[in-house]
Parts: structure tokens; C-alpha cells; sequence
């Protein structure tokens, strides 16, 4: 927000002039602060689902030799999740180093490339046309998953498109592999992936139909039509069918039923929007929030000169229903989007703002074509 300027308007009086004084050098005065600008009141943030576990510094220090930090990982994990130590060697002394792994998670698409690009991965004609069969196809489970949870049917399958193009790419790295070599040799994000390696062997504990030695997934270890990370598939997948396991490799009633559960848990809101395309004002400056909570009110943002393009989705109450603005580069120049808290849901299955938005316009392509109009997000 522009720097607040005080302004002090002097009045003449109309009395008769005084003799003329000596003339004295006038002295400057001190140049006025600058008034501050008054503090946001920020909205409630949306809480917290439950925290992922991650593993503690004597398996995580990079200082510490490696097959040390390896065998207090064995310790922690037989520990915490009550596995016998002897499975957790044997099936580390089977896991491989790829670098392929550290070369694909330094370069993300969401950290090299602006939004022209990476939106271009997603909104194709045919993962939109792959996305309206597949939400054809499975229309009834959707929309039953749908009435049960009050996540959109479209946002599912969107999901499922954007991360593995309904299925049909689900990852070709063995989690195992995954896991075990960012866990011990990507320092950076160690505690977590250690973390998630150790609820891999708990996840093959409680669901014994999955095989921990062939199972794959993406190269961060993530598995499934959804791709839900180890802590994921443990806290989050439902039993969409009632069969008694929870197979989210293949199985769509639990894939539908555990993404629309991963969204209610982390606080979606029933029939609210997700994303407005904004104007900035002229001469204003970007405002870059601290992250992407949905924190900050409406008239907030409209005094610093965002507002929502006519037709764009409101918040019921916007008195008590915040958002967040995001700035990217689109294919005719910078675009402005205000992001509710929806949006902000989405972004915690994947923390990319672009990843969000490509999932919402996939997801409103979907909804046009599976109802029979035009397909243009």
C-alpha cells in the first residue's frame, strides 16, 4: 500500500502589515514523517489439518555419517510405528539411489516455468476431452462422492487429470527408491521425506495388499490416480466401497472418495468460489502476501486497487470471507487473480499457486464439456 502523505494547508490573515523585520535566514523545517499506514485486520486463517510426522535430526543431520543416520532411521521407525527391525533393513538393503530423483525434484515445472507455459501442460484438448470421458464415465460415483462431502465432481477428476492424466500415469519410480534417496541424499527436505519413508513401511503394515518392494508411484513418492504421499494414504484415503481396504493405486471408489475427503479436511467450503480474475489498478504496485491464506478482506485488497472483472464469483459474506491475490505472467501479460479460500485448499495438495489455478480451470473445462457446452476454461 502507497505511503500515506499529511498534507497542512496554511490560511493568510487579513490584519494590517507589520513594520518590516530584519530579514533572517528562514530555517527548515523538519520534513514531516510519513504517516504510517494502518495495520490490515486480518481474517482467521483456515486451520490446520493434521501434521505430517517427520523424522528427527539423528536421521536428518547431513553431519552424521550416512549409514549412521540410516540405522537411527531403522530405530525411529520400528519405534514410532512398531515394525520389526529386521523388515526395515531388509527392505532398505533393496532400495536404490537414482539420481534421476535429485535431478527432477531441484527442477520442478512450477519453479521454471511462468503461467503461459505450465498452464499449457494442463489445459489441453486432450486432457480436457480425457477429463469430460472420464467424468462421463464414472458420472454416479462422482456425484455421489460429490452430494457426500459438497466437493465439486469436477475437482476430483480434475485432480486425477492433472496429476496423472486419469490414471494413466501414475509414476514408474519405485516408491521405495523414491523415498530412501531423498530421504537420505536431498539434505534440503530430509525430515520430510524421512518422514514419509518411515510412514511407507507403516502404510504396508495397515494395508497389506500393497507391496512395498514393487510399488510405484511419482519421483517424491507419490502413488496412485490421486497421488497421495505415504502420510496421505494414512490419514486422509477413505473406504469409498466398504471392502475393507483402502487401494487408491486403481480402485476409483476409493480415489473419488479419498480426494474429496483430503479437500474437507483441509476446510472446503460447500458451494463457495475458488478464484476471480482482478483488475490492479493503474499506478498501483503488485501486493505480494506472505502466503497464500485467504486472510485478507475484500475491501482490504480493493484499497489496493484489486478488484474482480464483472461476472467474476464473490464470497457469500464478504465481510467475514477473505482471499488472497496471486500475480503471474499469462500468454497477454501479467494476470491478476484473487484466490478464496478454495484456492487456498487446492494449494495444499500441491503449495503452487499455478498448480491451483490449472486445477480450477481444468476442472471448469471439465464441468462445460461433461454438460455439453463449449470446453474453453
Amino acid at each position: 500500500m502507497g505511503t500515506v502523505a499529511a498534507v497542512v494547508s496554511l490560511a493568510a490573515c487579513a490584519t494590517p502589515s507589520p513594520p518590516p523585520a530584519p530579514v533572517v535566514a528562514p530555517v527548515a523545517d523538519p520534513a514531516p514523517s510519513p504517516v504510517p499506514a494502518p495495520a490490515a485486520r486480518l481474517l482467521p486463517e483456515v486451520p490446520a489439518a493434521q501434521e505430517r510426522p517427520v523424522a528427527p535430526p539423528s536421521v536428518t543431520d547431513p553431519a552424521i555419517p550416512r549409514e549412521q543416520r540410516i540405522a537411527a532411521f531403522v530405530d525411529y521407525a520400528a519405534t514410532t510405528y512398531g515394525i520389526e527391525p529386521q523388515r526395515i533393513r531388509d527392505a532398505l538393503a533393496q532400495a536404490e539411489y537414482k539420481q534421476s530423483i535429485i535431478d527432477a525434484i531441484t527442477r520442478p515445472a512450477e519453479a521454471v516455468k511462468p503461467w503461459r507455459d505450465y498452464r499449457q501442460i494442463f489445459l489441453t484438448p486432450a486432457r480436457i476431452d480425457g477429463g469430460v470421458a472420464f467424468y462421463r464415465d464414472n458420472r454416479a460415483a462422482l456425484e455421489r462422492v460429490s452430494a457426500e462431502t459438497g466437493v465439486p465432481a469436477e475437482y476430483i477428476v480434475a485432480i486425477i487429470g492433472v496429476e496423472t492424466f486419469y490414471g494413466r500415469n501414475t509414476g514408474s519410480y519405485r516408491v521405495l527408491d523414491a523415498l530412501y534417496t531423498l530421504a537420505f541424499d536431498h539434505p534440503k527436505r530430509a525430515p520430510f521425506f524421512a518422514g514419509e519413508l518411515a510412514q511407507l513401511f507403516a502404510l504396508a503394515k495397515e494395508e497389506p495388499q500393497l507391496d512395498l518392494l514393487t510399488l510405484k508411484g511419482s519421483y517424491a513418492g507419490a502413488m496412485g490416480m490421486g497421488q497421495f504421499m505415504p502420510s496421505s494414504y494414512r490419514l486422509w484415503a477413505k473406504d469409498g466401497d466398504r471392502d475393507g481396504r483402502r487401494d487408491l493405486l486403481t480402485h476409483t471408489p476409493d480415489v473419488f472418495a479419498s480426494i474429496a475427503n483430503y479437500f474437507a479436511v483441509h476446510g472446503w467450503q460447500a458451494g463457495g468460489p475458488v478464484v476471480a480474475r482482478a483488475t490492479l489498478d493503474p499506478g498501483r504496485e503488485e501486493f505480494v502476501p506472505d502466503s497464500l491464506q485467504p486472510v485478507h478482506p475484500l475491501a482490504e485488497l480493493a484499497a489496493r486497487g484489486y478488484r474482480p472483472m464483472a461476472g467474476e464469483p464473490l464470497p457469500t459474506d464478504p465481510a467475514t470471507q477473505g482471499a488472497t491475490v496471486v500475480g503471474l505472467d499469462g500468454d497477454a501479460g501479467r494476470e491478476q487473480w484473487i484466490g478464496y479460500r478454495n484456492y487456498f485448499v487446492i494449494t495444499r495438495y500441491n503449495r503452487s499457486p499455478m498448480y491451483a489455478l490449472a486445477v480450477h480451470q481444468l476442472a471448469q473445462a471439465i464441468r462445460a464439456g461433461a454438460a455439453g457446452a463449449g470446453a474453453t476454461p
